[in-house]
């Protein structure tokens, strides 16, 4: 017999957490169950970024990702500070190496300005005085970017939900379909190999790189599809703890959604170099080859290649950096000089999920699909876990309205 509930949330990730904590906190009296495929909570994005609060530095003031990002700023530090998580807002320099890069610093500066993060023209003496490690023409300062701990974040979002006793979470569970009738939404999971049925009013799928695997399980064809991206990190050697004050970023390339390698100090009192962005052959192939059946997945889709062509040159870097540490640690040098190949060890890499359309174009802002019982989140692109509270709160605020 199915277990009824008046909502499913999918997903354990920070997007997911946020939506269990904002559903229950507005609808305290309703079942609500959390189903997560993964033991545990932020098992992939969340818990395999650089923990950077980011401001909204790089985003269209128009974008969902700009209003989200600065009002996310705010209530992940109002969340850390009244639940006693670890933060720092450290600031974030942009550094720019070269003319070519001073030029394209002018357009930051006037989105920083837009967005009102109140950002400052650094000019190169007063950054060799505020980072004597580090090397530039000039750089903006936004000084409301920080760091955290998403991981610890989504635990404490979680936590909070289920202290409320209509709610639940169950983990090791997969969603195998998702039949959307008249009355209800059936899904049907599988937990340690015996499947069964789940029924619920309404049903939040945030499945990350999984978001275009559900929509088909609903029997949609998305427009879209998620491609996975490799960021590889390196951490530094220990006497590299405290070589910046700030997060150290490069200018980006403005046609790519990607930041460049950075210069991230973490929470744990470290300081880590990355991401790259270097096409994955599996959603999950972190260290080695996924099955025959994902890689067919991936490189399969038509989309893919005509992305990758487009932005030929930058694949061709990336791969360098994935293939070559002295090509990595030269792109640390530029603003980092030394900084060599022997300080960069082993660090967990991450994957992201990026949706491309079948035309090779970037989805660059939030996308959601949704039909009469069941909401998608189908493109969720950084700065996602700074984001994730306004997310949920817009994702509610939808539902109630429908």
């Amino acid at each position: 017999m199915s277990k009824r509930y008046d909502i499913v949330i999918i997903g354990a990730g920070i997007v997911g957490a946020a939506v269990l904590y904002e559903y229950q906190k507005r609808n305290p009296q309703h079942k609500v169950q959390l189903i997560e495929k993964e033991p545990v909570a932020a098992f992939h994005q969340t818990g395999r970024n650089s923990g950077v609060i980011h401001a909204g530095v790089y985003y269209s003031p128009s974008s969902l990702k700009s209003t989200y990002c600065r009002q996310g700023l705010q209530d992940t530090i109002a969340w850390c500070r009244d639940h006693h998580l670890p933060f720092e807002q450290c600031g974030k320099l942009i550094v720019a190496t070269n003319n070519d890069e001073v030029q394209k610093l002018d357009n930051l500066f006037k989105n920083c300005e837009i967005n009102d993060l109140s950002p400052e023209r650094i000019t190169q003496s007063r950054l060799h005085s505020m980072e004597p490690n580090i090397t530039g023409k000039e750089a903006v300062l936004v000084n409301s970017t920080g760091i955290t701990d998403f991981t610890a974040i989504t635990k404490s979002l979680m936590a909070v939900a289920i202290e409320n006793s209509n709610v639940t979470a169950h983990f090791n569970t997969r969603v195998h379909a998702i039949d959307e009738h008249d009355n209800c939404v059936s899904l049907l999971t599988e937990v340690n190999g015996v499947k069964r049925r789940t029924e619920a009013d309404r049903v939040i799928c945030c499945a990350g790189v999984y978001a275009d695997d559900l929509i088909r399980k609903q029997g949609i064809t998305p427009d879209f599809k998620i491609v996975p991206f490799k960021g590889e990190y390196y951490r530094l050697s220990s006497k590299y703890d405290n070589v910046s004050k700030r997060l150290i970023y490069p200018v980006p390339n403005p046609d790519m959604p990607f930041l460049g390698v950075h210069l991230t100090k973490m929470i744990g009192g470290y300081t880590t170099v990355g991401p790259n962005a270097v096409l994955a052959p599996g959603r999950e192939a972190y260290h080695s080859l996924p099955s025959y059946s994902e890689i067919f997945r991936t490189l399969s889709y038509k989309g893919l290649w005509r992305l990758l062509w487009q932005f030929k040159s930058s694949v061709i870097s990336e791969i360098k950096s994935s293939v070559s540490k002295s090509y990595y640690a030269s792109l640390v040098q530029k603003y980092c000089p030394s900084i060599n190949e022997e300080d960069l060890h082993y660090y967990r890499p991450g994957i992201r999920a990026q949706a491309v359309s079948k035309t090779g174009k970037m989805m660059g802002d939030f996308e959601f699909l949704s039909t009469d019982r069941v909401l998608h989140v189908g493109n969720a692109p950084s700065p996602a876990a700074t984001s994730a509270m306004p997310i949920a709160r817009a994702i509610i605020d939808k539902m109630d309205t429908t």
